[in-house]
């Protein structure tokens, strides 16, 4: 799913009343009655309370075709209008007629604190005050009614995005931002409900389909995707019935020391899981049986050395190397880990301590093949790219970095997001139980496994980051948050794998709800 900037929303709005011969007013007659339509299937006439704040602006204008469909069905509305400047657009005004035409009750106008209506804990607010056209920063009094909103405990919609966001810049002051239970957002969801600082002032979200122009939404590029099944599985490639284990290709995983073989054993295993023909693990010789014994579907070459890496030196012929995991950073492994830089011309992938020595040692980013992968959690990628104020200066260094070097990468979070030629991706698998030791070993595993199987770079990260997110998806329904461990998540990868296929229930009819009553 495409995630359009505001400026895309924006000539998307334009060209669809251009096509379609519709006025701007029209398009807004059709987003509020969306929000009608969403809030009457759902209420289906309950006289809750419904306090709708509505904007000077086209967010505004949408909040009171809303406020008067609810009162021609019925509903019992209270409108108001927040006075924050003497300037008001012209669908708006025209909008505000509408309503005053079907109705007795006319919008209230907030102009202060004095102003603020009550409103109980099992009222419904909507807010539509301000949408994606903020530019500026929030006047003291309405930060107070946002406050407002937020200690009636009231539970509150958002139209379009929550008022006091912007779609690309950080928050100024959280206090000066509604805290939504839901957010019904025009034509694509926000990047701000992805990111780590900004997720939490929405809940839930929920995409309406206001007829914006097919062709426009299909054409158009963004620097932002939002990745789940359906983007992924046109990526899949099926296997022959006469395939064999050589056309699958040969990973090889380097790492390990001392105290942490078991990172290397979780990586191979994981690419093994995932579907790659071949896994060498390449680990000091402490590691040897502890791998032969607990993994022999994995090939052992162990370094002379007894409990950590001091040379990569193998004959095998592999098709994509991980490195870094567990290897530590002793100064003859960072030897190691350049010698064998100079000469290497296979993919890539890069975690844990192959981070921490690439940020130790940044010259050695010159010598990373094109597409190298490299996975770093919020440290690993500030030892590499630098600290930032906020989420967006860290997307935009990421996003520099990246080219710069022509490589990508996979920033770990919530919302793990792949950068990739100066594009985001944004994955929408995973759950909290990933906060656990040994699951970025993983997914490290599962997209060198991918690469080993002919992915392209860029598919496996996007690919692996999915289902790395989705197994632990299903896993959790056995296991829980907390008891879910990096193991269950390459015991599931095959659930993952089959949930591509799978096509969703249809909707139980009334009387089968009731039959299972």
């Amino acid at each position: 799913m495409k995630i359009f900037s505001k400026e895309q929303i924006y000539a998307g709005d334009k060209l669809t009343a251009e096509r379609q011969n519709i006025t701007s007013t029209e398009l807004m007659e059709r987003a509020g009655t969306q929000i009608f339509n969403w809030m009457h299937a759902r209420m289906q006439g309950a006289q809750v309370p419904v306090h709708v704040f509505c904007g000077i602006g086209n967010n505004g204008g949408d909040g009171l075709v809303l406020a008067r469909h609810l009162v021609t069905h019925g509903y019992n509305v209270h409108t108001y209008v927040i006075n924050y400047s003497d300037k008001r657009s012209k669908d708006f005004l025209i909008n505000y007629d509408r309503i005053k035409n079907v109705t007795k009750k006319w919008p209230t106008l907030l102009k202060c604190t004095e102003d603020f209506p009550q409103i109980h804990p099992d009222d419904i607010i909507v807010d539509a005050v301000f949408g994606i056209g903020l530019n500026r920063p929030v006047d003291d009094w309405v930060k107070k009614l946002f406050q407002h909103f937020r200690a009636t405990k009231a539970f509150t919609l958002s139209i379009d995005i929550p008022s006091g966001l912007y779609t690309d810049k950080a928050v100024e002051d959280p206090d000066a931002v509604v805290y939504a239970g839901f957010t019904l957002s025009f034509a694509s969801p926000k990047l701000v409900f992805f990111l780590p600082e900004t997720a939490k002032y929405t809940v839930q979200w929920e995409i309406l389909d206001i007829g914006l122009d097919p062709e426009y939404l299909y054409t158009t590029q963004t620097e932002v995707e939002l990745i789940g099944k359906h983007e992924v599985l046109p990526n899949y490639i099926p296997r022959d019935k006469f395939s064999h284990k050589g056309q699958f290709g040969h990973a090889l995983i380097i790492g390990g020391c001392y105290g942490k073989i078991g990172a290397v054993t979780l990586t191979s295993r994981a690419a093994l899981s995932v579907g790659a023909g071949l896994v060498t693990a390449y680990v000091p010789k402490c590691g040897y049986v502890p791998l032969q014994s607990s993994l022999p579907e994995v090939m052992v070459i162990t370094d002379t050395e007894e409990e950590k890496i001091t040379a990569i030196d193998f004959e095998i012929e592999p098709t994509v190397v991980g490195f870094g995991i567990g290897a530590g950073t002793d100064t003859k492994t960072v030897a190691a880990f350049e010698e064998f830089l100079k000469s290497n011309k296979v993919p890539l992938v890069i975690d844990a301590d192959g981070l921490n020595i690439l940020a130790k040692k940044k010259a050695l980013l010159k010598l990373l093949p094109e597409h190298t992968i490299l996975t770093p959690h919020p440290k690993e990628l500030e030892r590499l790219i630098g600290s930032w104020k906020d989420d967006f200066e860290k997307l935009k260094k990421v996003k520099a970095f990246s080219k710069k070097h022509k490589i990508i990468v996979i920033v770990k979070g919530a919302n793990t997001i792949t950068v990739f030629n100066e594009r985001f991706f944004v994955n929408t698998t995973g759950n909290p139980g990933l906060a656990t030791a040994g699951s970025g070993d993983v997914l490290t595993g599962i997209v060198t496994g991918l690469i080993a199987q002919g992915y392209h770079p860029s598919v496996a990260a996007i690919f692996g980051v999915y289902l790395h997110g989705k197994s632990a998806d299903i896993a959790v329904e056995d296991f829980g948050y907390q008891s879910l461990i990096a193991s269950h998540v390459i015991e599931y990868l095959g659930e993952a794998f089959i949930d591509l296929f799978k096509q969703p229930e249809p909707p139980q009819t009334q009387e089968e709800s009731e039959a299972n009553a």
